[in-house]
This record gives structure tokens, sequence and C-alpha cells, in this order.
């Protein structure tokens, strides 16, 4: 793994002219141009921006920046420490683009707007991430945020999360996973265990069942991670059900119909609360570009993250080809590495001596409870535990809770998002 110390070291020898972003850019070529103004885009472009100088790199974003919306979906932050103005995060050395990437011309090195500009480059980061398909359980999008169902990864119905579980007074708590790979996948299940310890402490428990459907084979994909969550759930008597899909809403009768992914077999169940994630995958203009794998995924080295048919194209994070989680941990670490081997290609370094590897970490916080946590840290490539602490991470702890619930948005906010957090590697060191 890349250290971040050597990178500060290479920051050291270029000179930095910080300023506020240009939202304007008057200029249509740039060294570095970097779709996605998200996690990875701010952690590569904060960095970049520094060393190459104002001016050298773009980012092209045309949203607001909004994470950790389970902790506001399960009342734990409000919504106003999840969200905050794009033009606040982004690094002051970049040109900002506001405006929406829909093709990559790697051929001539493009990248078109939806406006038509045309925006060049010499070297391109893919940090687009991942694309929410709505659409694809039937009656979803007209039943979201009304009468009970609601998602903690659409703006629109995240508060309403909270609300709809104050008001519930019993009955059917379904949660959903779909069998797609999703951003932050502990998120489908950690609001099954948040919302069961409120109806505990609302006195609404006894009259309640908590279901939780995974279109997945799995509770989760590492075993001793899996085992814990399994544990917790039959202590608090949550239904767990594997291989089972939604596929569609019936709002006027609050039904959710679920389809079996081994017998294919179709099930209907009547829900009070019904708490979505929806089916997600690449974004539509990335197989457009003819950049992607067959997935559809940006076609990279899972270990140097350069593409494999054009080496000035490089890609992290949730639209990245890399078969591990995608979460933001893991693009703690993929940001380091990209910037090495990027700078490194820039400036004619980059050997096989010389490259940076990503050794697959990923992590997932994952919440049991309003005081306790299982820090799920783990190598996506093998999944097998990876873990920081000179402890079992696999058991609930208030202490992993705190971490996560005030320690990490700090470190998220001030430390990864400028670019100067690459991961937990030296402290697991430390501690191993």
């Amino acid at each position: 793994m890349f250290a971040r110390k050597h990178l500060l070291s290479r920051l050291s020898r270029f000179p930095s002219n910080r300023r506020f972003a240009s939202s304007n850019p008057s200029q249509s070529s740039y060294q570095v141009v970097v779709v996605g103004g998200g996690t990875g885009g701010l952690a590569v472009s904060s960095t970049l921006s520094e060393v190459l100088g104002r001016n050298a790199v773009a980012v092209i974003e045309p949203a607001s920046y909004q994470p950790l919306w389970t902790l506001v979906g399960g009342g734990i932050k409000p919504f106003s420490a999840s969200s905050k103005p794009e033009s606040e995060v982004m690094p002051p050395n970049v040109s900002w683009i506001k405006n929406k990437a829909i093709e990559v011309k790697p051929e001539s090195n493009f990248v078109v707007l939806q406006d038509g500009q045309q925006i060049k480059y010499d070297y391109l980061v893919v940090a687009a991430g991942i694309q929410l398909n709505w659409n694809k359980v039937k009656g979803l999008p007209e039943a979201l945020g009304k009468n009970g169902v609601t998602s903690n990864y659409a703006e629109d119905s995240v508060e309403k999360t909270w609300q709809f579980l104050q008001e519930f007074k019993g009955g059917n708590a379904v949660f959903t996973m779909p069998s797609t790979p999703i951003k932050c996948p502990g998120a489908a299940i950690k609001i099954a265990y948040l919302a069961e310890d409120h109806f505990r402490n609302a006195g609404v428990r006894q009259s309640t069942r908590v279901i939780y459907n995974t279109g997945m084979g799995k509770i989760f994909s590492v075993e001793k991670y899996a085992n814990s969550l399994t544990r917790v759930a039959k202590d608090r008597g949550i239904e767990i059900n594997l291989a089972n899909e939604l596929v569609e809403i019936r709002a006027d009768k609050k039904e959710a119909v679920f389809k079996s992914n081994k017998s294919g077999e179709e099930s209907v169940l009547p829900y009070d609360f019904l708490h979505v994630v929806p089916p997600m995958g690449p974004p539509d203009f990335i197989a457009k570009s003819n950049i992607g794998n067959a997935a559809g995924w940006v076609d990279v080295d899972q270990y140097t993250l350069q593409h494999n048919k054009y080496p000035n194209i490089y890609s992290l994070g949730d639209s990245s080809s890399v078969p591990t989680s995608k979460t933001a941990a893991a693009i703690t670490v993929q940001s380091g590495v990209l910037k090495h081997n990027l700078l490194s290609a820039i400036r004619g370094t980059l050997t096989p001596l010389t490259v940076a590897k990503y050794d697959g970490y990923c992590s997932c916080p994952l919440f049991v409870g309003r005081d306790k946590l299982i820090l799920a840290e783990f190598n996506g490539f093998n999944a097998t535990p990876m873990e920081t602490f000179p402890f079992d991470q696999g058991k609930e702890r208030g202490s992993m809770y705190f971490l996560t619930k005030e320690i990490i948005p700090e470190i998220y906010w001030r430390g990864l998002l400028k670019g100067t957090w690459t991961g937990p590697g030296r402290f697991r060191d430390y501690f191993n």
C-alpha cells in the first residue's frame, strides 16, 4: 500500500497556490480531468491540484455532495450533518465544471458534456460513482416516500426513514437488498438493526416482525462478519431470508412482491414499513464510451487502477471494475495508489518497480443498535478479515460505535476529501 508520508513528501516539492475553485473555467483543456466530485473524485483531485498547480486539474460534477445517509435515516445524525454544498468541499485549485459527463472519447482524449461541450485531457480519472436504477423495481418510483415506503439512498426520502420509524406502531417492517452490486453494501442491513433497536425502545417490538430480504446468497460476503450478523439477528428475532429479490411494490395494497433467485417463484409480503435498497449498476456513459468491461464498469487493473487498454485513464471507487466492495473505506486506499501511479506516469517514473498496488482493503461499519457496532474490515479480493485493532472486531462494541459516529466523519471531511487520508494501514501495522 502506498504510504501517506511518501505522498506528502512529493507534495512538498511542488508549489501550491490555494485559491477558491473556479465554477466557470475559461479553458477547455486540462492536464488531468476527473469525472465525478464524490468521495473518490475529491480525494484524488485534492492532491493532484496541489501537486500540479492551479488550472491543471478539472472536476466535472453537477450535483451537491451528500454522504452518511445511514446515520440520517437511523436517527443518529441530522440531515445537515450529511450534506455540504459542493463549493465547500471542492479543492481550491481545481477548475470545477458544473456539468454532467455523457461520453468519453478515449481515442482522442475528450470528455463530452451534457450541453455539448468537449473537454480535452492528458489524463483522465473516472470516479463517477454508481447508478441507482429505481425503475427496475415495478412501482417503486411511485411509492417512494409515501405510506411507509422509504430508502436511505434517496435524498427525498432519507429523512422519511426516521419519520416513518417514529410513526410505526407495529406490523411488518421489511428491509430489502438487491442482488446487484451496491454502494456501501452494509447499509441495507444496518438500517434493519437500527430500526429493530428503535422498536424496542419505543415499546412496539412485541407487535412487530422485522424481516430482512436480500437477493444475495449470504447475509455478508465475509464469513466472520456474516456469522456475527446472523448471531445478532437470531438473538433479537430478526428474520433473514436469502436469495429473495424485491421485484414489485403494490402500494395500494401495501404489498411487496419478492422473487426467489433460486427457484424463480414469487411470494407476496404485506408491509407496514418498507425500506428499499434499489438495484444499482454502472453509469450508462461508461459502456457508451467503450471504456468498460463486459459488466459495464471502467476496465482497470485491480491492483494499479490503470485502464487495461488506455494507459492515460484511471478509475477508482464505485464506477471501477475493481472486484471489491464499493465503500468509502476502499476508496481511501485506492486513492493513495491511484495518485502515486498517475503522478509517476506524468513524471515518467512509473515502472514495474515503482508502481503502487491496491491491497484490496475494504471496511463496513455495521451498526447493530444505537450504541453497538461491528467494525468489519476485510480484504475484498479474498473475503478475509483485515482488521486494524488488536481485538476481535467481529464482536459488537460501543467503542466502535463511537469511532464510527464521531471520529470517522471527521477523518472523512478533514482527511479523505482533502487528500491526506489514505487508509489505516500504518495503524494496522503498528497494532499487529
